[in-house]
């Protein structure tokens, strides 16, 4: 069983590592979750995609690829991404208790719902993905992007900061 307790951002493959997660929970007005590779010319790789799909729908997960913005707690909640979002005062006593009590099941309970909920198979979707990842990395306007972006600072701790306003403002 994994279960998250987001409280900062998550961009990239970290929101990918979120929403691979069986649960997760994010702090309101702490905690945020991008997938803007498509700013660096490239699409989500990781089970970006795939999760997204699963956890959001399409017509969802289209908005967060292609808009590429940081989405907040509450957001992220009402599209499905996470599971819930919480005053970041109430985040911890939440989630420990959540996964005290899970971990107080026996464990062949535990391995029973997980069976009988079983994730959807993505072994198809994520060979498309990882095509269509890998496609975008010899095209001219991935490498152009992602130079530019190193060139303007987006490995460092206040491009990181701003790294949707960085990525645009490369892409201009």
């Amino acid at each position: 069983m994994t279960i998250v307790k987001l409280t900062g951002m998550a961009r990239g493959g970290g929101a990918e590592f979120v929403a691979a997660a069986d649960m997760t929970f994010a702090s309101i007005g702490r905690a945020g979750l991008g997938q803007m590779e498509v700013l660096g010319g490239i699409v989500p790789g990781g089970g970006g995609t795939q999760y997204l799909l699963n956890r959001a729908g399409r017509n969802r997960a289209l908005e967060i690829v292609l808009g590429a913005e940081l989405f907040d707690a509450q957001t992220a909640e009402r599209y499905g991404w996470v599971n819930r979002a919480l005053p970041d005062d109430e985040i911890d006593a939440f989630v420990d208790r959540l996964a005290r009590n899970i971990a107080d099941l026996p464990d062949s309970s535990i391995a029973a719902v997980k069976s009988a909920l079983p994730p959807q198979d993505m072994a198809t979707g994520m060979l498309r993905e990882h095509e269509a990842w890998a496609s975008q990395f010899v095209r001219p306007a991935a490498e152009k992007l992602l130079r530019g972006a190193l060139a303007a600072g987006a490995q460092t701790r206040d491009g990181e900061r701003r790294l949707e306003q960085l990525l645009r403002s490369v892409a201009l």
